[in-house]
């Protein structure tokens, strides 16, 4: 199967034989090109700050672009580094070296979807994730979606350092052995799923500065620095060719855009669904999922992109399972069940009402269910925590396992956190592997500052550092708990079973509290209804009731009993489908 073409990088020849290099450096008057083993090639420059050679090379050759101040850099489209060194030699890859045995794959249709987080490096690296398909397979995940796999420093990171987004990291597996990956889930009828950041580069190893100014904004800034500037041509196209490279050259089904509110430029990223999506084959089903704080539904309802992480779900439920306030959580701590009234009926919970003194969000209601990705635990909400504490630990066994149904039998499209299908106990911490005193001094220093204000993470209960080896081996998975295990497989038989196949007509008939801390929420669904009634806490009075002919998806008979004489049992989630 071909790789992808693109102006930037090493483009190995079709015989193998020659390899043209092509750097965009319009600060550089002139680049030169290292060869592990030989003497440095001048480049030619050809206009518009690109500089390029071809070279009788072939795969596996090392590689540099050496600075008119002898300054050797990577190549920011490495397909490859040597060792995983981000400051080291690039390494020339032939894309059509892996034979792929699925390459009849074309995806799954969105609505199938229902996706499991995972984190390569705690999981083995690529041939870790691959022992454990056929596991999820046969639970009913239909997707797994990698957290960022692109090049960074150290051994040890959660991804969204990367500083070559073009090379896979070595400290997980060679590019083949992703692809590998890939094509066992296809056998296995699972999609894969990538994590992509453009909206920064991590704090080592990003040496554009060096030889291309242009590509950042200095006068628009992120939590990580100064905004890249996408709407420059040639910045904005390596993020799109980016993303047709791992669609396209990988076989990925899907990406995933963390923070694109970072991005500082809406038209670009209007632009960018359409863009990726000319470039993908017809018949592929390939899915394109926001990740964005401003709950932007035009980007939803226009077709532009599938479906956005839905924050506020997570918000509600978890001030509703654990009982925290902190932080962000004080936007979601009045009535926060009239919010998750408002999330199951509409989409989103802020739609244009103010959040941390500005205007939040867009009007949903009119949106499909299926734009929203809904989830009680991702990498961002257990990870950022001081001790990476997953709800096992802040929530009741039982309560939990409410939330769950509630999750899982939803229209939206569900997303679980690696080790949350096996009721994991082990934390999910932050963790790095930066090679600079000074780099790790400020990592540390910092998240123990983020946490300082938290009387509980005082002396008594130490923030971890996160670049001791310690702090990741404490992430790694633990054992399964087997009941958990088998109910979320129950629930999601069920959801195959009964959902799926009319998932695409699904529509919101509105949803209303019964207390405050139960509610009930009905969807039409082909020629049905679907009703849940979900109570996170005590026995309640309920008038819900449901027809003798309902057909019972969720809800144990002492449950259905109780809901029967107009008592809502504590801690439970009920669903059935019901006639018109």
């Amino acid at each position: 199967m071909a790789g992808h073409e693109m102006p930037y990088g090493a483009a190995l020849a079709d015989d193998g034989a020659a390899t043209r290099f092509r750097l965009w450096a319009p600060d550089a008057s002139s680049v030169q090109l290292a060869v592990d083993g030989q003497d440095m090639a001048p480049m030619d420059t050809i206009g518009d700050g690109w500089h390029e050679c071809t070279m009788p090379l072939g795969a596996g050759t090392r590689y540099r672009f050496v600075l008119p101040d002898g300054l050797a850099v990577p190549d920011p489209a490495s397909r490859a580094q040597h060792d995983g060194d981000v400051h080291g030699w690039s390494v020339v890859v032939d894309p059509r070296s892996y034979h792929w045995r699925h390459a009849d794959w074309r995806g799954r249709p969105w609505h199938e979807t229902v996706l499991c987080e995972i984190h390569a490096g705690v999981m083995g690296g690529f041939a870790g994730i691959a022992a454990e398909l056929p596991r999820l397979a046969r639970m009913g995940i239909t997707a797994v979606e990698l957290m960022p796999v692109a090049e960074f420093p150290g051994s040890r990171n959660w991804g969204y350092d990367g500083v070559l987004p073009y090379a896979p990291a070595a400290a997980y597996g060679r590019p083949d052995e992703l692809k590998q990956l890939i094509d066992q889930a296809h056998g296995l009828g699972l999609m894969v799923f990538l994590d992509v950041v453009y909206n920064h580069f991590g704090p080592d190893g990003a040496y554009l500065h060096a030889y291309a100014r242009p590509f950042f904004d200095t006068s628009a800034h992120t939590p990580w620095g100064a905004a890249i500037d996408v709407g420059v041509p040639a910045v904005g196209d390596y993020f799109v060719h980016n993303a047709l490279y791992w669609l396209n050259e990988y076989r990925f089904d899907g990406l995933r855009f963390d923070a694109v509110h970072s991005i500082n430029n809406d038209a670009w990223l209007r632009a960018l669904g359409p863009r990726i999506r000319a470039g993908i084959s017809d018949d592929r089903h390939v899915h394109l999922v926001l990740e964005n704080e401003a709950n932007q539904a035009g980007f939803l309802a226009e077709g532009v992109f599938d479906a956005q992480w839905n924050d506020d779900f997570h918000h509600a439920m978890h001030v509703l399972l654990s009982g925290e306030t902190d932080g962000y959580y004080a936007w979601y701590a009045n009535d926060p069940m009239s919010m998750l009234v408002r999330c199951m009926g509409e989409g989103f919970i802020y739609q244009g009402e103010e959040m941390e003194g500005k205007a939040r969000g867009e009007p949903s209601k009119h949106l499909s269910p299926l734009r929203f990705v809904n989830f009680l635990q991702n990498h961002d909400q257990v990870g950022n925590r001081a001790h990476g504490e997953r709800l096992t630990r802040l929530a009741h066994p039982e309560t939990l396992a409410a939330a769950t149904a509630l999750l899982l039998l939803s229209p939206f499209v569900p997303l679980l956190f690696m080790g949350e299908e096996r009721g994991s106990h082990a934390p999910f911490l932050f963790f790095t592997d930066h090679q600079t005193d000074e780099l790790r001094k400020a990592v540390r220093e910092g998240r123990r500052r983020e946490f300082a204000r938290f009387e509980k993470y005082g002396d008594h209960m130490p923030v971890p550092d996160p670049n001791e080896r310690r702090t990741f081996d404490d992430s790694l998975p633990d054992e399964a708990d087997r009941a958990v295990e088998a109910r979320i497989a129950r629930l999601l038989r069920l959801r195959h079973e009964w959902l799926v196949p009319t998932l695409p007509t699904a529509s919101s008939l509105g949803a209303q509290a019964l207390g405050d801390r139960a509610l009930v929420a009905r969807w039409t669904l082909g020629a049905r209804r679907l009703v849940i009634v979900c109570n996170l806490g005590d026995a309640i009075p309920c008038h819900v009731r449901a027809a003798d002919d309902a057909i019972w998806l969720e809800g144990n008979e002492e449950a259905r009993s109780s809901l029967s004489r107009g008592q809502l049992a504590a801690r439970s989630t009920l669903a059935y489908l019901e006639n018109p």
